[in-house]
């Protein structure tokens, strides 16, 4: 009886570590792939960084949106400080509230209301979002994508409007 609880002791530690096998394989496959998927992703980001694209849109009624976006190639907190830096010197415009932690500023300019934000969306890869309400007509000058092309100009990365 003593034999057999020896024997089933090592079939159980060698059933474990076969376990464990498995599993730091099925784990290292997994990390693998992610590492992978991120690589794509940074590629790709880098493929766009400098196209600013711009959505806007007004209803029947005069309200609307006008949304600029770009990916820089440098790090998001530069980024952030870049366009806060921008915003202060701006006389015309008044920071109405700044979140550094989450990256966020709101500002404005009287009629129109703005909101900016950097992510991260790898190392010295950032995804730069500023959006507002459009101004009411005629409003020739998109304060978005005029936001977008001075934190450009001012991290020294050529950035250009896409359809333009």
């Amino acid at each position: 009886m003593f034999a057999n609880t020896i024997r089933n002791g090592r079939k159980e530690k060698g059933m474990t570590q076969l376990r464990r096998s498995t599993l730091a394989g099925i784990t290292l496959a997994l990390t693998m792939g992610a590492i992978s998927a991120q690589a794509q992703w940074v590629m790709a980001a880098r493929a766009v960084a400098g196209r600013v694209q711009q959505m806007r849109d007004r209803s029947q009624d005069g309200s609307g949106f006008d949304v600029a976006t770009v990916v820089l190639g440098a790090d998001v907190d530069k980024v952030y400080q870049t366009a806060i830096k921008n915003l202060s010197a701006r006389t015309d415009l008044k920071i109405t509230m700044q979140d550094a932690r989450k990256r966020v500023v709101q500002f404005t300019n009287g009629p129109q209301v703005a909101s900016l934000q950097a992510t991260p969306l790898g190392e010295k890869i950032t995804q730069l979002v500023i959006a507002s309400n459009l101004a009411p007509p005629p409003d020739a000058t998109s304060l978005v994508v005029e936001g977008v092309l001075k934190v450009c100009k001012e991290m020294n990365v050529q950035c250009t409007l896409e359809g333009q």
